[in-house]
């Protein structure tokens, strides 16, 4: 606040000098309180790595499928037949799979699906690298796509394994691929915060992140090798 110095001088002549203190009041109201902004977290180097590798996998199982998909259709307009790369033995015929009716469970090729999903999760990921922040919502929504990824995966293990009974590889690599993103997606978000959990949870995902991923992946692979072992061994 202003403070204005008055002199005056006494009309006695004696030259005495009296000092006035005035005190300027602002009439301005105080600022009110900015409001608290949600925070906003972004993953590190690793994780925004780890984002673009499994992203850039699935998406390049899923354009290739879409490729030879188109491929086997061309040929059957034409009265041919079409056998994918990856179609090696009655077990590992990624054509089998394809043709199958689970390969195009909403009216599409899946792999058309494929191909934005995997998209997006490498957008994420360039977006992390470039130091990007995001809220809780934007987390939680991320990982619920990535929850509904792997649920859809697992349908498809199962269709492939027990109905179908034959084996696609890159389908196998975009199962991998959103496996390990599920779990790392989901460890962040226990451990940022987002998603209610113990103490002891959050301290097991802060360590020992990998041993999800692993175990979940080698469960898939022990039904695999169990599922044809007479074919293994043969």
């Amino acid at each position: 606040m202003a403070l204005t110095e008055a002199v005056r001088i006494s009309s006695d002549g004696i030259g005495g000098m009296s000092k006035t203190t005035v005190k300027d009041v602002s009439t301005e109201p105080e600022p009110e309180s900015a409001e608290i902004a949600p925070r906003r977290e972004g993953g590190s180097r690793a994780f925004a790595l780890m984002l673009m590798i499994t992203g850039a996998a699935g998406l390049l199982a899923a354009w290739v499928i879409t490729i030879d998909k188109f491929k086997i259709l061309e040929a059957k307009v034409e009265g041919k037949t079409f056998t994918p790369g990856c179609s090696f033995n009655p077990v590992v015929s990624c054509g089998s799979v394809m043709e199958s009716k689970q390969a195009a469970v909403f009216g599409f090729p899946n792999p058309m699906l494929g191909l934005v999903c995997y998209g997006i999760v490498i957008c994420v990921g360039v977006s992390l690298l470039a130091r990007a922040r995001f809220p809780r919502w934007y987390w939680l929504t991320f990982n619920a796509g990535c929850l509904f990824g792997v649920g859809f995966c697992a349908w498809l293990m199962f269709q492939s394994l027990y109905r179908i009974n034959a084996l696609c590889l890159w389908c196998s690599l975009a199962w991998v691929a959103t496996i390990i993103m599920f779990w790392y997606v989901t460890s962040f978000n226990i451990r940022k915060g987002f998603l209610p959990a113990p103490n002891w949870l959050k301290s097991f995902f802060g360590e020992f992140t990998w041993v999800m991923p692993v175990l979940h992946i080698g469960i898939i692979g022990m039904l695999v090798l169990t599922r044809w072992w007479d074919f293994w061994t043969s």
